[in-house]
Formats: structure tokens, C-alpha cells, sequence
């Protein structure tokens, strides 16, 4: 009497519905995993951000200040009013202005500061420390620090006097022709010393190799940087751009202790024009909207940013999969 046996498999490999049973509770650990891992993170992620986006863009239906009860709804009307408005037209301007700047004056500064603290000079740690104290210090101090030595007859003035330039002593803090172009330059001292830092970082990534072959090839120093060196930063000098554009367009601090978007709204930005009507006049719902409306500008530039520029940088970035 003979009975029956399954043939074994090639290889002792278990039968198909044994793999899939397994694939399945691998695959089942595999969420759970990210359920645990990224739970936490996603919930506090949607309560500090998607959930006020989401308050924020409910508020800016109505004219409300802040007291009593959401009766008077306006529809679109806030953001109608605030894009029509000549000082709201004026504050994107000035950040657009501040963003264009940063890319101008302190983009070649950080990079020609950074190579030199990239030579072996004597003193470079102190140098560098020196250079990323400013960005150290907080937007409140540095806006204060700055107030008092901008003052009429104070600090600035005198350098300016004992230097004999005495005749491009100006009212810094109130000409509307040059208050906002005062501010870049505190704005500039501040945070130079970040984007050289990141600079730095970029050119320790540049093999030494590259630069020896192109001298051996007889290319000048000048020829070296502008075909080795700048190409190779290329990703370090992408990632400074997009945070010096979101940071111009989302200025405040220094601007609002310095200035309070003065002298005759000439260096108001989008972000102190947002305070100043939001909590100071009390019009929470235009307010909201003129939130919202800064959100999905920078939301949109970081969006189209990354799909652009960064996307030769970035691995698995969603506008790449998506495109």
C-alpha cells in the first residue's frame, strides 16, 4: 500500500502559501513600525501646523476682533481687501527687494569670505568664530544693539565722523529712501556668518585632486574656481538660496523692534504688516487672511523651488515622483 507525498520543492523552499503568510506579517511589522515611529512625530506635526493652517484659513472668512462670537461672515472679502490695499502691495515688494538682495550682495560676500576661511591662514578658527558670532546672537538683541548705534550722534555717526565721511551721515532709522536698505545691512551681518558655515561645509566636500589636476592642466586660480570649485558647490550654494528667500519673505523680528515697518510704512513687510493688524488693531480675520496668504507664497516657492532647482539634489523628493 503506497501513499500519497507532496514532491518536494527545488531547493527546500517552503510552498507559496507559506511565502505569502510570511510576506504578510512582514509586511504588517513594517507598519507598525512606522505607526510607532512616526505617530507621535505626524500627530504633533498636525497640531502645531495643519490644524492652525486650518484655524488661520477658517478666521480669514470673517471680520472678527478676536471678542465674541464669528457672525460677521465676509467671505473672500478679507483677501480682496489686503491684496487691493497699497501698503500690503508695498510690504511684498520690500520682501521681494530684501530676497533680491540677499541673492546679489550676500551670496558672492559668503562665498568669497568662505573661501579665504577655507585657506590655511593663521588665526582661521578664531576668524570663523568671529564671523558666526552675529548669528548666534537672537533677532531681539541684535535688533536693539543695532537701534541704539543707528540712533542720531550715536555709534555710526561718530566711526562715520572720525573717518571723514561725515557727509554720508543720513537719519538711518528714518529716511524712507534708505530705512529698508539699513535694515539688509543689519539683516546681512546677522546671517552671513550662517551662510558662510554652510558655505564652508560645501567646500570641505571638494577633493583637493580636482583642484591639483586643473593647476597641473595650467588653469588659473580664477579659472579653477569658476569651473572646479563653484560647480561642485552648486548644491551647498541651491540650499542657501531657498532658506535666504523663505527667510526674507518671512522677516519680522528685526524689523518690528527696529522700526516697527516705519518710517511711513517704508520697511513694513508682509510679516510686520500681518502683527500690526492682527493683534495690534485687533482684526483678526484680516489678519488670518493675510497669514494665509503669506503661508501659500512661501508654500508655493518651496514647492516649485524643490521641483526646479533642487530636484537635481534631492533623492525621493514627493514633486519628483510626482513629475
Amino acid at each position: 500500500m503506497t501513499t500519497a507525498t507532496t514532491p518536494a520543492r527545488p531547493g527546500g523552499r517552503p510552498p507559496a502559501p507559506a511565502v505569502r503568510a510570511r510576506a504578510k506579517r512582514s509586511g504588517l511589522g513594517k507598519r507598525l513600525e512606522l505607526v510607532v515611529l512616526l505617530g507621535p512625530a505626524l500627530l504633533v506635526f498636525a497640531g502645531f501646523v495643519l490644524v492652525p493652517i486650518g484655524i488661520a484659513a477658517f478666521y480669514s472668512l470673517f471680520k472678527w476682533n478676536g471678542f465674541g462670537a464669528l457672525d460677521d461672515f465676509v467671505g473672500f472679502d478679507n483677501y480682496a481687501d489686503a491684496f487691493t490695499g497699497t501698503v500690503f502691495q508695498s510690504a511684498i515688494v520690500h520682501n521681494l527687494i530684501i530676497a533680491g538682495l540677499s541673492i546679489v550682495v550676500q551670496l558672492p560676500l559668503s562665498i568669497g569670505l568662505a573661501m579665504l576661511l577655507n585657506r590655511k591662514l593663521k588665526g582661521r578658527a578664531v576668524l570663523r568664530a568671529l564671523v558666526f558670532a552675529p548669528y548666534v546672537l537672537s533677532e531681539a538683541i541684535t535688533a536693539v544693539i543695532w537701534s541704539l548705534m543707528l540712533q542720531p550722534n550715536s555709534f555710526a555717526d561718530q566711526v562715520l565722523k572720525s573717518a571723514g565721511l561725515g557727509g554720508l551721515i543720513h537719519n538711518w532709522l528714518a529716511d524712507p529712501g534708505i530705512v529698508l536698505y539699513t535694515l539688509f545691512a543689519v539683516i546681512t551681518w546677522k546671517y552671513i556668518g550662517f551662510g558662510i558655515i554652510l558655505l564652508l561645509a560645501g567646500l570641505q566636500g571638494v577633493p583637493a585632486e580636482l583642484r591639483e589636476a586643473a593647476a597641473l592642466d595650467g588653469a588659473s586660480a580664477w579659472q579653477t574656481t569658476r569651473h572646479v570649485v563653484l560647480p561642485l558647490l552648486g548644491p551647498t550654494i541651491r540650499i542657501w538660496i531657498f532658506l535666504s528667500v523663505i527667510g526674507s519673505l518671512q522677516l519680522f523680528d528685526v524689523v518690528w523692534i527696529m522700526t516697527t515697518g516705519g518710517p511711513a510704512n517704508a520697511s513694513t513687510t508682509m510679516a510686520s504688516y500681518l502683527i500690526d493688524h492682527g493683534f495690534k488693531r485687533y482684526e483678526f480675520g484680516f489678519g488670518s487672511a493675510v497669514a494665509v496668504i503669506l503661508f501659500v507664497i512661501c508654500f508655493l516657492f518651496a514647492l516649485l523651488y524643490q521641483r526646479f532647482a533642487l530636484r537635481r539634489d534631492t533623492q525621493g523628493a514627493l514633486t519628483r515622483m510626482v513629475g
